[in-house]
């Protein structure tokens, strides 16, 4: 499970007291609410349905996926489905080829999900093994279903849009920028993430 509301706020603190623009930040838009998914295989797999669309579309896919499959919670649904059914649930070809990449993974046991590293970076190196998971894909599952309160996922947009609001720089800050500001955040870089998620919808809710 992923950093409890908690863990989120202790952590903050901990950055807030070595970083007054954190602690201003805070003051202004409150804590984080925590962002929790379940651990295992249809976490991973509902991340692969909702690359690139609406989370209205998303969903409307899975349901269709459970109608004309089954149980999407068991990995052998996917591998055993044919790329016709998925394909007539709204699965692009790509993606039915990650789906079924996945549930190959898992069901051959080369991907053990409730087994995976303890080190951050070769945990996300097992995770991008399989087609059509990226490091976005698996930094956001290592701290919403794992919550590993270390990952920092440094290429995410509005992760650099808001720490440069945050911490008041003129531009937003370039992937390598924005590890070495969150440098001294460590093990807490995890909470930073959803603090920067959570102060970017307070800033569009007031623009």
């Amino acid at each position: 499970m992923g950093l409890t509301a908690a863990q989120l706020a202790e952590a903050l603190d901990a950055i807030a007291a070595i970083e007054p623009a954190m602690a201003r930040a805070v003051e202004r838009a409150g804590y984080p609410e925590p962002r929790i998914r379940d651990r295992g295989y249809a976490t991973l797999l509902r991340t692969i349905v909702g690359q690139q669309v609406s989370v209205a579309a998303a969903a409307s896919v899975w349901r269709k996926l459970e109608a004309g499959l089954g149980d999407l919670d068991a990995p052998d649904t996917l591998a055993q489905a044919s790329d016709d059914a998925l394909r007539a649930a709204g699965l692009s070809r790509q993606k039915a080829s990650y789906a079924k990449s996945l549930a190959e993974e898992v069901t051959s046991g080369r991907l053990d999900l409730h087994h995976l590293p303890a080190d951050d970076e070769a945990a996300i190196a097992a995770l991008t093994s399989v087609k059509g998971i990226g490091r976005w894909s698996a930094e956001i599952y290592l701290l919403f279903a794992e919550g590993r309160t270390d990952i920092w996922p440094a290429g995410d947009l509005a992760v650099q849009i808001e720490i440069g609001r945050i911490m008041g720089l003129d531009a937003r800050p370039t992937e390598k920028a924005i590890r070495l500001i969150a440098d001294p955040w460590r093990p807490h870089r995890g909470a930073a993430a959803i603090m920067a998620w959570h102060h970017y919808k307070v800033d569009m809710a007031v623009i």
